[in-house]
């Protein structure tokens, strides 16, 4: 059996670099794209995003329906983020940092956002200069059909038209929804 002598060992925000002494041994390059952590459960990238499937969820403490109930979430399709996952239980939070543990079948993958900015205009096509459909207030949850890296098209109360990210919460900014 043969020691490797590490050589150097650097932390930076692109990930770990290693450079070891021998023959086979790997090297991981800060060029390396670091890999998005995923759920023990699900396997499904973590974080990300969902939607409140019903008119009313539970969000507990813990993830049994032992735990206490902290908070009732009462917005159909508000989008929350899943930040961990044990058995048929998620933990989420919404767009306040506020959230639990809530059962999975209270969750959807229909992807919906909240308007951040107040009257954000929702524009005919992805271009600025275009018409615009409507104005959005702050707080309005829209269903996501689709995100380019700049535009995300919504439909909003039966109007659809695009906006920039920035005006949302419940889309990555470097995230594509098909």
């Amino acid at each position: 059996m043969r020691f490797f002598t590490v050589l150097f060992l650097a932390l930076s925000g692109f990930g770990l670099s290693l450079a070891v002494s021998g023959a086979m041994s790997p090297v991981m390059s800060a060029e390396a794209a670091p890999e998005q952590p995923r759920g023990k459960v699900t396997n499904l990238p973590i974080p990300r995003f969902v939607s409140l499937k019903t008119s009313e969820g539970n969000v507990r403490r813990g993830p049994s329906l032992r735990h206490r109930i902290d908070w009732v979430f009462e917005r159909p399709g508000m989008p929350l983020e899943i930040v961990g996952e044990f058995g048929h239980w998620r933990q989420v939070r919404d767009r306040d940092g506020v959230g639990g543990w809530m059962h999975y079948s209270l969750l959807s993958g229909a992807r919906h956002a909240i308007i951040e900015t107040d009257l954000t205009p929702l524009f005919s096509r992805a271009d600025e200069t275009s018409q615009v459909n409507a104005y959005l207030e702050a707080g309005v949850i829209a269903r996501i059909e689709k995100c380019g890296p700049v535009w995300c098209r919504l439909t909003a109360d039966g109007i659809r038209g695009w906006t920039v990210k920035p005006n949302l919460w419940g889309v990555r900014p470097d995230e594509v929804v098909d």
